[in-house]
């Protein structure tokens, strides 16, 4: 059996960007990216602390130690500059191994490690 369970997240960032006629995504400061093991294109939920909007996209790496976090396309509605917000990645994995999995969790200071 396999299970889905939390791989990464980068916990209370502030969006930095909304940018409604962008093809979509979310734009990751790269340095946030490689600290939190998730990589280009993988996909992201997206949880609105600010407002309690809930989305799923895909991650595209912003410039290195920017600190951007940019919404993109439609999921510009969902968030704006200045919203406080949580992303997370999943990973589905046997069940005995999951029982042993440890999740790559940061906690950005400025949107920066």
């Amino acid at each position: 059996m396999f299970i889905e369970v939390l791989k990464s997240k980068i916990h209370r960032v502030t969006v930095t960007e909304a940018n409604l006629d962008y093809i979509g995504s979310i734009t990751i400061d790269s340095e946030l990216m490689k600290a939190s093991n998730i990589i280009e294109n993988e996909r992201v939920d997206i949880y609105n602390i600010t407002n309690g909007e809930r989305f799923s996209t895909y991650a595209i790496k912003g410039e290195p130690n920017s600190g951007v976090i940019g919404i993109n396309g439609a999921a510009a509605h969902k968030a704006k500059v200045g919203d406080l917000i949580i992303i997370a990645s999943y990973a589905s994995m046997d069940f005995e191994e999951a029982k042993n999995w440890h999740p790559t969790v940061i906690f950005p200071t400025d949107n920066r490690m």
